[in-house]
């Protein structure tokens, strides 16, 4: 076991996945001299070459049209997005040509491209810095979309996405770099597509992915406080969404909440609600609520605590679904 912290974590998992595989390259601004903003890559030039971890120009379109040419050529890039805000000048890429081209090619062609892209607020950061754009993404069929919350999940979930024939777009929750947990190298995690059942519960699952999972783990700590057994669930996977886990959780407890930073309207979390209530109905005690960001652009910084869903609007929804 090492104690690593969660981006310490993601660049051991780089490093072993370039240590496995040689056609493993790493790509994207400041990704090598500098190591990356949140110092992820820091190192990996260093150790594999300037060949294998490539600063690129400030062009988010050209660095993922530049991977996919090299997946064409059998490279498996892993392309770093400094900021959420910054990929959509990329989106053009990712939605028309990388999501696209395999099943255009009846699966000839394999784009085995991750486009890691650090999400969420919580760092005091300026606009178009603390971005959750999870849902244009899982709206686009043909990626494999993913968000990890921990140390343990980003050391393993990082050279699996590597690993992925598909194009991964690989969500990493932004304040949650700097959370520490105990690592053991080598040992196996979850599928890719598995969700995890992060805290066991029998009156209400809380479901959530990426920054707001530990949210949720304290929200339900509390909530002990007051005699409520509540559940938490990590997706983990947000396409595809491992249903069954999350099935298996709210048939238990009646009561489902779904958390994540973006706004509530057109959200992740309205696809998950309308899951659980097509799979669970006969089962649920009260409607499935959603606690997220407000329909509005992203604060400036000194405002955003009041914009992040945390632990007093957590618990808020947990009362109410005990109302009906």
């Amino acid at each position: 076991m090492t104690t690593l912290t969660l981006a310490k974590a993601l660049n051991e998992g780089l490093r072993a996945a370039m240590d496995a595989d040689s056609k493993v390259l790493v790509m994207g601004e400041d990704v090598g001299k500098l190591g990356g903003v949140f110092r992820v890559t820091d190192g990996l030039q260093k150790d594999f070459g300037e060949d294998r971890v490539i600063d690129t120009p400030l062009a988010e379109s050209g660095i993922i049209g530049t991977a996919i040419g090299l997946a064409l050529r059998g490279y498996r890039p892993v392309c770093e997005i400094q900021f959420d805000g910054f990929v959509f000048p990329a989106a053009d890429q990712i939605i028309t040509q990388l999501a696209k081209m395999p099943l255009r090619s009846l699966g000839k062609i394999k784009l085995p491209v991750v486009v890691r892209i650090p999400c969420g607020g919580g760092i005091g950061a300026v606009e178009h810095h603390s971005e959750s754009p999870e849902s244009y993404f899982t709206h686009t069929a043909g990626l494999r979309v993913v968000a990890c919350s921990n140390p343990v999940d980003a050391y393993t979930m990082i050279q699996d996405a590597v690993r992925c024939d598909d194009p991964v777009v690989f969500f990493e929750p932004k304040r949650r770099y700097w959370d520490k947990a105990d690592v053991e190298f080598g040992a196996p995690g979850l599928p890719l597509d598995r969700a995890r059942v992060a805290r066991e519960g029998d009156d209400v699952t809380l479901v959530a992915y990426g920054p707001m999972v530990k949210t949720c783990l304290e929200a339900a700590a509390a909530a002990e406080e007051d005699g409520r057994s509540v559940g938490v669930i990590d997706l983990r996977s947000l396409n595809p969404l491992d249903m069954p886990v999350v099935r298996d959780a709210v048939n238990r407890t009646g009561r489902c909440v779904v958390v994540h930073e973006a706004p509530v309207f057109s959200g992740l979390g309205g696809e998950i609600a309308a899951r659980v209530t097509e799979q669970c109905f006969y089962r649920l005690e009260a409607p499935v609520l959603r606690v997220g960001g407000f329909s509005t652009p992203y604060p400036p910084s000194r405002l955003e605590d009041h914009y992040l869903p945390d632990l007093d609007r957590i618990l808020e929804a947990v009362d109410r679904v005990f109302g009906y």
